[in-house]
């Protein structure tokens, strides 16, 4: 059956996670730790987040999870608790230091330019939060590109669940078998067969090719490879 929608993921997918939320990450974790070294060292090590290289490692819950996911574990370190208002609080700190960091993995507003010029449907599934996913999406020029966007709050549910899936094939019309989902976590893969569609790993996130290789039917090593396995899947296109 041909491809013809693609529902990619974002960050470590269209964005370079590390040179984006690593820099965000440290910045929201001091601010939340508020000078207390102890604390800041703390929300390190729930967040597996490598503090002097400014990475996230593989498995770090800030890379898989909602803002509520980490964010339950961050609650506990600071002994506060898990509410919308504290969930809030994280999504307005990101907002701004993810823009601030903001970088695309390679020209993605050519490669998505070119996509959607052949009739593929293109959407976005991610766990970050909508506002401030939309306002990445504006800064990177993909906002007109991508027509359709599932982030863990627009209520078509989130990652690993095929909910967002699902609501993409039914917007784009197209049967769950013609959709390609593509990203760079076992989430993300996940999603994608729960909901019966082509799982396409990606490996310019953080995590590394054993751990995506199970879940993937088919592995890249980023989206600039993409085109080429849509040729070998569309011929006639």
């Amino acid at each position: 059956m041909p491809i013809r929608a693609i529902l990619f993921d974002k960050d470590g997918t269209l964005v370079d996670f590390q040179r984006t939320w690593g820099p965000a990450t440290h910045t929201v974790l001091t601010r939340l730790s508020n000078g207390d070294s102890a604390v800041f060292d703390r929300l390190c090590v729930v967040s597996l987040y490598d503090a002097a290289a400014r990475q996230l490692m593989p498995g770090s819950p800030v890379v898989i999870e909602t803002t509520y996911g980490y964010g339950k574990l961050w609650a506990e370190v600071l002994g506060v608790p898990l509410s919308r208002e504290f969930v809030d609080h994280v999504d307005r700190m990101f907002f701004q230091t993810t823009l601030d960091h903001l970088a695309a993995i390679g020209d993605v507003k050519a490669l998505l330019t070119g996509l959607a010029a052949r009739g593929l449907r293109l959407g976005l599934m991610t766990n970050d939060a909508d506002l401030n996913t939309r306002a990445q999406l504006r800064q990177l020029g993909l906002d007109g590109l991508l027509e359709f966007v599932a982030a863990y709050d627009s209520g078509h549910g989130h990652k690993p669940d095929p909910d967002p899936v699902l609501a993409f094939a039914a917007f784009a019309g197209v049967a769950p078998a013609e959709v390609a989902v593509v990203g760079d976590t076992e989430h993300d893969l996940a999603a994608a067969r729960a909901a019966g569609a082509v799982a396409v790993g990606v490996l310019s996130g953080p995590v590394p090719r054993e751990r995506l290789l199970p879940h993937a039917d088919v592995l890249l090593p980023s989206i600039a490879a993409l085109d080429d396995w849509l040729c070998s899947v569309n011929p006639k296109d």
